[in-house]
């Protein structure tokens, strides 16, 4: 081969992450690689002629070899097997004729024997499923301890919340940071419920297990017929053996087409990414530089900017959240899939769930450093509380008002006083003084003389306005 045309080889089957920063180096990228996927066949093939010996449809011998010869992907050419899998639609078709190439030829006919490639392509994705869940929820552990760092340290610290982009009334960091948790431990529980579930697949052409019943109990010697060896079809003995050897759940039936395990992992990970993304959303809008409450504990550089330090970890939180949506809804379309083999839904799966699965273990790597590192800036939130001098607690003053003035007059009362506020640059407290001062005669009761300027200063203090924040904070905090 030249030199050129191995250079252009070699690019072709490198994926080294260069447009996905979001995964690039993180440990869900190297469990979920393309030789990640060629083991997990290899360790599906392995396991089924293993499980084989164990019922008697194979010899131990066989079962070694071909454990033997399966053992190291790095053995086979992902690249070949990619190319060639255009001839059948998948990749296992090639592998299987590799691997059998691979044993003695006496272990050669137990090679993928009763199987077809969708047994053992879902099969490899479970496995290399539950390894990258396994690298994914110690980083979702990590988030969550820093959170509930974060919420105990910052319980009382005061902080502007806002809906609808604008200040609303206070609430504490300890709360948010809480609720950033809860999310957190939302995901946790989907993760940790779907990751022990996630079965093996085994049914042969069209889920009857048609073959291995066929093949009875088989010793050393060969194939017994059906009904003929020792005991009963061992078929559903088998599907419990292969799925104890692989570590995954046993199946109730094939599930071919019947994607609830890929509906079930789909909407778990959507779901973390968008937990995640809840963080980063927040962190980037506390982190602007007019607000300034937050900050990346190391900010990201600009190409052209020497100032810049920006909030790199949430960026790419953020736009893996913004991608998992769709592809977790291509994945749920495959549960259309038709008759007993689908012709293009399961095939549609394989690359959505591979990115899935990159982009949440991506997301919770950069989550757990983000939070780590994350900067608090209290007195930034204070002076943040101050801005609108005391409107961020109207609603107190309507709450303090009613009982001399009723309900009504008092929440037009203090409307009027906020638009003199922000009208003449003026605080709440002086507009409303003004406004009580100004009020005519009315037949309802007069308001509180002790309602002075200096009183109603103290009232719009909004640290003294974030009702049961630390309770609810305590409260969240409890959960584990």
């Amino acid at each position: 081969m030249s030199g050129e045309a191995g250079e252009s080889r070699e690019c072709l089957a490198l994926d080294v992450g260069l447009l996905a920063p979001g995964r690039a180096g993180s440990a869900a990228e190297r469990t979920t690689s393309d030789r990640a996927f060629l083991q997990a066949m290899l360790d599906a093939e392995a396991a089924l002629t293993r499980a084989q010996a164990v019922v008697g449809m194979a010899p131990a011998a066989a079962a070694d070899a071909v454990t033997e010869a399966a053992a190291d992907a790095a053995r086979f050419d992902a690249r070949d097997i990619a190319v060639r899998a255009r001839g059948g639609g998948n990749p296992v078709i090639p592998l299987v004729a590799d691997l059998t190439a691979a044993v003695p030829e006496e272990a050669a006919p137990y090679v993928h024997r009763g199987a077809t490639s969708q047994d053992i392509l879902d099969t490899a994705t479970m496995l290399v499923t539950t390894r990258t869940l396994d690298v994914l929820l110690p980083d979702l552990a990590r988030v969550e301890r820093e959170l509930a760092r974060l919420a105990r340290a910052h319980r009382d610290t005061a902080m502007p919340g806002r809906t609808l982009t604008q200040h609303a009334a206070p609430t504490t960091f300890g709360l948010k940071a809480a609720g950033w948790r809860s999310l957190v431990l939302d995901a946790r529980d989907r993760v940790t419920g779907v990751r022990g579930a996630l079965p093996a697949q085994w049914g042969g052409a069209v889920g009857t297990l048609a073959v291995v019943a066929a093949y009875g109990g088989v010793g050393a010697g060969g194939v017994g017929a059906p009904g003929t060896g020792p005991g009963p079809a061992p078929g559903l003995d088998l599907v419990a053996v292969y799925a104890r050897e692989l570590g995954l759940a046993e199946p109730t039936l094939p599930w071919h087409t019947l994607r609830t395990p890929v509906a079930d992992l789909a909407t778990a990970l959507a779901f973390t990414a968008g937990a995640l993304g809840k963080l980063a959303a927040d962190v980037l809008t506390l982190s602007r530089t007019e607000i300034g409450e937050l900050s990346e504990g190391t900010g990201g550089t600009s190409s052209a900017m020497p100032h810049k330090a920006n909030p790199v970890r949430a960026t790419l939180i953020a736009a893996a959240a913004h991608r998992a949506p769709a592809l977790a809804a291509t994945l749920l379309a495959s549960l259309t899939a038709a008759d007993e083999r689908p012709a293009g839904a399961w095939h549609a799966e394989w690359e959505p769930l591979r990115d899935l699965l990159r982009l949440a273990g991506g997301a919770a790597r950069d989550a757990a450093e983000l939070c780590a590192g994350l900067q608090v800036h209290p007195e930034a939130m204070r002076a943040n509380l101050d801005l609108t001098g005391g409107l961020i607690v109207s609603e107190r003053l309507v709450v303090e008002l009613t009982p001399a003035l009723g309900r009504a007059r008092a929440a037009d009362l203090v409307a009027s006083a906020a638009r003199w506020a922000r009208e003449r640059g003026e605080t709440l407290a002086g507009a409303l003084a003004a406004e009580l001062a100004a009020q005519p005669a009315s037949p309802g009761p007069p308001p509180d003389p002790n309602l002075t300027k200096a009183a109603l200063t103290a009232l719009t203090d909004p640290t003294h306005w974030t009702g049961h924040a630390e309770a609810l904070t305590d409260r969240a905090l409890r959960r584990h």
